[in-house]
């Protein structure tokens, strides 16, 4: 760090660009390690360091030449780490944050903005457990030179080098003071340093442990859940209710207990296994059966130590399904569930604004296409036209087009091993269709298959439910992307477009995309790195202003996995790109099949 210090010193009083810093700009002198010619040789080294911590200074964005980001690495075996699974990035992550926020409460004065006192800003994790641009493990080389004053440094001999070390790798940003650099170095140069070193001194190793056992737990119960017949896995003793204001276990809450005939022991944990099929969960109201499905919709990724719902898993591919008055839908086959439309063609239906039977059908049919194999239903956020029909409603009505989800639940799944989980309270015309029926009551479980069977039979008469059910259909979808229109670059003149706000939205070139209905992306940093993988994806294949794509149409789905194996190999940062403003620098990993739904939402991309 005494070479920033250096450059930070050096500079003007009217800086605004912060140039020396984000360069690195160093001399290597002439006839030593590194440079045995006759001249001097320059280079540019943004990476800065304080003994064998590094600090890794990097521009956030175009316009954001005050709030560099800094990427911060820390030897592993500093912390007493020996396990680099993501949650142990994550949690040590969240152990790094209050030092951050504490700096923050000295810089914070309620009369001046963050610009003018400087602040810390970091990525803030929810429960959930994310691969992150913003904590991970990574190999890096150890310094290999001393600097000699200012801007000079002379390489070591390559017998003096280390070896490569694992690292804790924690990405945040600064907020500098304009035109004040002896604030800056405050921040950067004196804060940082002596702050990391109170994070190491007092790093809470027995957690990291605890974290990492946790993480072994929660891999062979997911791998159990793989090869087992059940699609969802709720452990004994969890707390499933949510503290409205911080999104944890909320405290006094009844902790969840597998029914006596129910409880199933998976990888040494006792709960509740919920099995293939089809499953219906109901219960008055305030019961507790919706929270058990959004218990299940958030388990499709694991949650952190003290979460309550830290050993409940759930079919990574599992979708969570509503109605979605409103949305575009483009050129997509739901003739499996509307046979029929004025002027139109439900083999090829296409609107601007679905209704909630079209929609909710669309959402089920697009999961169906990203291979979801679990769908999350609660006919709270359903459309009750597309969910249920019963005996007297079909006697009234005889010419009806939709063909109701009670008729196609179990075509779902035994024909295309395609789960669901649905949250019913006001209709029995599932309970004829269910292979398993839980009872919520006070927040207690039941399951109540065989009674619900009987009083559906007891009612049922001499009528038998689905007895015009309609012929086994064809699931398949055959959409091909058009290039046209899928493009960052909006009609009008003018560079690329891309802003992912904080209120559920992505815009990107003509584009403005709501994604708030698609209920199993969870946080900003997801939308932004889906923001930004469109965009890369839509570089390489659509057309801008000044070409013509290269090709008419793409498999999108092929684009998608050959992003997906890019970043496996480069990491998340690979789609982030500086140039756009609107758009912060901390990204999480989402899954395809969410992409996939944000792309499907698009308005004006084309479909062949």
């Amino acid at each position: 760090m005494v070479r920033l210090r250096s450059y930070l010193w050096a500079m003007g009083k009217e800086t605004k660009d912060w140039k020396e810093m984000y360069e690195g700009r160093v001399m290597v002198p002439a006839c030593t390690p590194g440079n045995p010619g006759e001249f001097p040789e320059f280079i540019n080294d943004t990476t800065y360091w304080s003994e064998n911590i590094s600090y890794t200074i990097e521009l956030s964005n175009k316009q954001l030449y005050d709030r560099p980001t800094i990427l911060c690495k820390i030897p592993a075996e500093y912390l007493g780490i020996e396990s680099y699974n993501t949650a142990v990035a994550d949690d040590c992550y969240r152990q790094w944050i209050p030092y951050l926020d504490e700096l923050n409460e000295d810089l914070y004065n309620r009369h001046k903005t963050r610009e003018e006192t400087g602040w810390y800003y970091t990525a803030h994790p929810d429960g959930e457990i994310l691969e992150r641009n913003s904590a991970y493990f990574e190999m890096r080389a150890p310094k290999c030179y001393e600097n000699r004053g200012g801007c000079v440094i002379v390489h070591y001999e390559d017998s003096e080098v280390g070896d490569e070390q694992m690292c804790l790798c924690m990405r945040f940003q600064v907020q500098l003071k304009k035109n004040d650099k002896k604030k800056a170095i405050k921040l950067i140069n004196s804060n940082l340093p002596s702050t990391v070193a109170l994070f190491i001194k007092y790093f809470d190793k027995e957690r990291s442990k605890k974290v990492s056992e946790l993480a072994e737990k929660q891999k062979a119960l997911r791998e159990w859940l793989k090869t087992s017949d059940y699609c969802a896995f709720i452990a004994n003793g969890s707390i499933l209710p949510r503290d409205s204001q911080t999104g944890m276990a909320m405290e006094g809450a009844v902790p969840f207990a597998a029914p006596n005939d129910e409880e199933i022991e998976a990888c040494g944990i006792k709960g509740l296994g919920i099995k293939k099929g089809v499953t219906i969960i109901t219960g008055g109201g305030y019961s507790g059966k919706s929270t058990v499905l959004d218990t299940i919709s958030a388990c499709i990724y694991d949650h952190i130590l003290g979460d309550g719902r830290e050993l409940c898993v759930t079919d990574t591919s599992a979708m969570s399904i509503s109605a979605e008055d409103g949305r575009c839908i483009k050129n997509l086959d739901i003739s499996p569930f509307i046979s029929w439309i004025p002027g139109g063609d439900t083999k090829k239906f296409m609107t601007e604004h679905a209704s909630g039977s079209t929609s909710q059908a669309a959402n089920i049919l697009e999961a169906i296409s990203g291979e979801s194999k679990l769908l999350l239903i609660d006919e709270d956020r359903s459309a009750t036209n597309f969910m249920i029909r019963d005996v007297l409603m079909k006697e009234l009505i005889k010419r009806e087009p939709i063909t109701p989800f009670t008729e196609r639940v179990n075509e779902l799944y035994y024909s295309l091993g395609v789960s669901t989980i649905l949250v019913i309270g006001g209709s029995g015309e599932y309970l004829s269709v269910a292979d398993n029926v839980y009872l919520m009551d006070e927040y207690v479980i039941y399951n109540v298959t065989g009674n619900a069977k009987e009083i559906y039979n007891a009612h049922a008469g001499s009528v038998t439910h689905g007895q015009d059910i309609p012929k086994v259909s064809d699931w398949s979808q055959h959409r091909i992307l058009r290039t046209k229109g899928f493009t960052p670059y909006p009609k009008v003149f003018g560079p690329e477009v891309l802003s992912v706000p904080d209120i559920g939205y992505i815009i990107i070139g003509d584009e403005k995309i709501d994604i708030k209905p698609i209920h199993d992306i969870v946080c900003h940093d997801q939308r932004t790195a889906i923001g930004f993988m469109i965009r890369l994806i839509e570089n390489r294949n659509g057309g801008d202003l000044f070409r013509e794509p290269d090709r008419e149409t793409i498999d999108i789905t092929e684009e998608v996995d050959k992003l997906y194996a890019e970043i496996e190999e480069h990491g998340l940062d690979h789609v982030y790109s500086g140039f756009f403003p609107g758009c912060d620098r901390f990204m999480a990993y989402p899954r395809k099949i969410d992409l996939l739904a944000v792309i499907n939402r698009m308005r004006r991309v084309e479909y062949k």
